[in-house]
């Protein structure tokens, strides 16, 4: 399977590197593995293995610190904004954002609006004929917790908790949880009900290291919500293998 494919897949998250292997239109696996500090030799045996192939590896950075040690590999191919066939999006927004959303027009057509959980928390949508429609950038669910811990005194550090707390919390780490949470879903709720004033019938897509938790959490919230969140973790993927297949075209 290794020779079958056509390229590498990175991208490289505040928190995190993301690997895929693509071939064709399909995503044969996925790893991750930490920040590098000082090389590639610290990747994990696996992805070393692959590099070892010389294929293709299509770089989305929002870290420009961990972009740098990819210079070392001779076939990286960096993807930025001027990639994306996607009107009106603004010279600083995070490539990450611009992939997700592109991902998300050609999976699930226009419009659509994407909700990517990660480090930050961001709503990006796409308007008719997949233009760049807006969006909002928020504090992520986990870091949200942590800011809490480091600019406090005493307040404990928490992880994610695997259910939706009951609101009215009756210790601090439900107190905690619950203030954060029932907030973020809140908000979100009113953005999508905006999104869906102007845009009707859109879809509307999950994505992110979080996407699990939080889909959990809104439907545990919103069991009768009118909208329909699509689940769907590879997102950013899909935006990378469109952007590849276009310049593949574009090269002919």
């Amino acid at each position: 399977m290794t020779m079958e494919l056509e390229g590498l897949a990175l991208s490289i998250g505040n928190s995190r590197l993301h690997f895929a292997g693509l071939r064709g239109d399909k995503i044969e696996w996925v790893a991750h593995a930490p920040h590098l500090r000082g090389g590639l030799e610290e990747l994990p045996e696996a992805i070393l293995s692959f590099l070892s192939l010389s294929l293709p590896l299509y770089l989305a950075s929002v870290v420009p610190q961990q972009t740098e040690f990819w210079q070392q590999y001779p076939h990286t191919q960096i993807l930025t904004l001027a990639d994306l066939p996607i009107q009106g999006v603004y010279p600083t927004m995070g490539i990450d954002r611009g992939l997700a959303l592109y991902g998300a027009v050609r999976r699930y057509g226009a419009p659509c609006v994407v909700i990517d959980g990660g480090t930050a928390l961001t709503l990006t949508g796409g308007s008719k004929g997949g233009q760049f429609g807006g969006g909002a950038i928020l504090p992520g669910l986990g870091t949200q917790f942590q800011a809490l811990y480091h600019q406090t005194a005493a307040l404990p550090s928490l992880s994610l908790p695997l259910a939706l707390p009951e609101r009215w919390g009756h210790d601090t780490n439900e107190a905690i949880a619950s203030g954060i949470l029932y907030t973020v879903l809140a908000g979100v709720q009113d953005f999508l009900s905006d999104w869906a004033t102007r845009f009707p019938h859109s879809a509307m897509v999950v994505t992110g290291g979080d996407q699990s938790r939080f889909l959990s959490y809104w439907r545990s919230r919103y069991p009768e919500s009118p909208f329909s969140l699509i689940g769907d973790p590879y997102l950013i993927f899909a935006g990378i293998q469109a952007c590849v297949h276009a310049r593949m075209k574009n090269a002919v």
